[in-house]
């Protein structure tokens, strides 16, 4: 559940009516969950609340979008919630992974969310094994996207003129038959099941994800997020358009380095 920032002593909910709620999958290479940094820490988004779940393992840590010495011990927990007013954006960031055979009720509870605050639509950005792709999967992009039947009235069209391409459907029996075509997401975590159920709860669904291998993920976030402007446009186009995204500050411990003086 949603719980809003106790600001001033006042603790009323803001208001999403019409936002466009973005979110990670927590899935291969935690490329969804790094691209949503990147999108948190340009846009300089407010942190409105938390999300308050027993589905996710438990974790606190630094204020991850860190500018200075001031704001660094400020804590941080497994989800939480940023808005952007202005582009009418709010964002569900998650930094834990799921505990075992808790997908189905964070699902339900998250889309139970959405309806009652009545955000117009959701974007997920996921990823998947790219060891696991079919022959067809392996020609051209690595990135895909998906849309629930809804938003597919709304922004087919806009898919279509950008020339992205929906991720296909496998064979269910492969070398059996061919005719048996189902959607298959290795190492994608939720995004399948939040997906169906969007579909048959009538909810507008975006999934935006890219084939990749666990590693260094970085530049596959870089790949997704650009993706992402493509169509939302939330900075504007550049030549390097991944220049003009801002590295938040706790990037800096990827790969090992040192703890924060302000941590102790």
């Amino acid at each position: 559940m949603f719980i809003p920032c106790d600001r001033g002593g006042g603790s009323a909910a803001p208001d999403f009516k019409g936002f466009t709620l973005l979110m990670p999958a927590v899935s291969v290479g935690n490329v969804g969950q790094l691209a949503i940094d990147l999108v948190i820490s340009t846009l300089d988004m407010t942190k409105v609340g938390y999300f308050y779940t027993d589905c996710l393992v438990p974790m606190v840590g630094n204020n991850p979008y860190a500018t200075a010495e001031e704001n660094s011990t400020e804590l941080s927990i497994n989800a939480e919630v940023y808005s952007l007013p202005s582009k009418k954006l709010v964002v569900l960031q998650i930094r834990s992974p799921f505990i075992k055979n808790k997908y189905r009720p964070f699902c339900e509870t998250l889309l139970s969310w959405v309806k009652s605050s009545k955000c117009a639509r959701v974007v997920l950005l996921s990823s998947s094994h790219a060891y696991q792709r079919d022959d067809e999967q392996l020609l051209g992009t690595p990135l895909r996207y998906l849309l629930t039947p809804d938003l597919e009235k709304a922004v087919g069209g806009r898919m279509q003129e950008l020339n992205w391409k929906e991720m296909e459907k496998v064979a269910a029996y492969p070398g059996i038959s061919d005719t048996d075509k189902v959607l298959h997401i290795p190492g994608g975590g939720i995004t399948k099941l939040l997906f169906t159920e969007s579909c048959s709860k009538g909810i507008q669904m975006a999934v935006l994800l890219k084939f990749c291998s666990e590693g260094d993920n970085i530049p596959d976030a870089f790949v997704l997020v650009n993706y992402l402007n493509e169509w939302l446009q939330l900075i504007k186009t550049e030549v390097n358009l991944s220049s003009q995204w801002k590295v938040p500050s706790s990037w800096r411990l990827l790969f090992g380095n040192g703890l924060p003086p302000a941590l102790f």
